[in-house]
């Protein structure tokens, strides 16, 4: 089972007088959907940035099954362990939907012959048809896009998924499919989803919500299967 935790974890920017995360201890297991909730500049981005090995903490650990971040591989670890979906997208401008799929999987080593079956089905996993598979992501909607996007983070062997406000581009309908794909992803096939949102309706259907201010988790982990 893939986990990631995190041991009295500060971070502090260079230069800065107060730490942007300060002492915060959790575990993250697969099969849970996980909402980072809190004002803006409470903590949630950089904390994300800590778990994704984008940046290592001045204190504490952040380890994955066991191993703390500081002693892997980042490239690696990010590449094969992680996977993450953006509020903007970030899908390849020129490149069709199914090409954005399949880049994951050959950047790995994959045999673009074998990528492209796999990238079909985890596309058509998530909704998009075949046609859509030919188009360019600028001729999709934004809904659309995003469901690309998850398409493409399932594309490597990860099993935690990192979410960076991922509704936040998102009208209500298309908001409400993407927390189904979510939850769906976590809770039917062992993910580990994190989101960090300003969204409610995403914290309301989180199995946990960690709440964030001035850095700390300030009401701790609310589990929502004990209500």
């Amino acid at each position: 089972m893939s986990n990631l935790t995190l041991e009295n974890v500060t971070y502090t920017y260079k230069n800065a007088k107060k730490a942007a995360v300060s002492g915060v201890s959790c575990t993250f297991e697969e099969g849970k959907v996980y909402a980072i909730v809190g004002p803006s500049g409470s903590g949630k981005s950089t904390l994300l940035s800590l778990l994704a090995g984008l940046d290592l903490p001045t204190d504490g650990v952040v380890a994955f099954d066991g191993d703390s971040l500081a002693g892997l591989n980042l490239d690696r670890y990010r590449r094969e362990s992680i996977s993450m979906i953006f509020q903007a997208f970030h899908l390849f401008p020129l490149l069709t939907v199914m090409e954005n799929v399949c880049f994951p999987m050959e950047l790995c080593g994959v045999m673009p012959k074998d990528a492209k079956p796999r990238a079909q089905a985890l596309l058509e996993g998530v909704g998009i048809t075949k046609e859509q598979m030919n188009r360019f992501p600028s001729k999709l909607s934004g809904g659309e896009r995003q469901r690309v996007a998850i398409a493409r983070s399932l594309a490597s062997s990860a099993k935690i998924i990192l979410g960076d406000e991922p509704t936040g581009n998102l009208d209500g309908a298309n908001t409400q499919n993407i927390i189904e794909i979510l939850c769906s992803l976590a809770h039917d096939k062992g993910y580990c989803v994190i989101i960090v949102t300003h969204d409610l309706e995403v914290a309301d259907a989180a199995d946990v919500a960690l709440r964030m201010r001035d850095g700390q988790l300030r009401d701790g982990l609310i589990d929502k299967s004990r209500f």
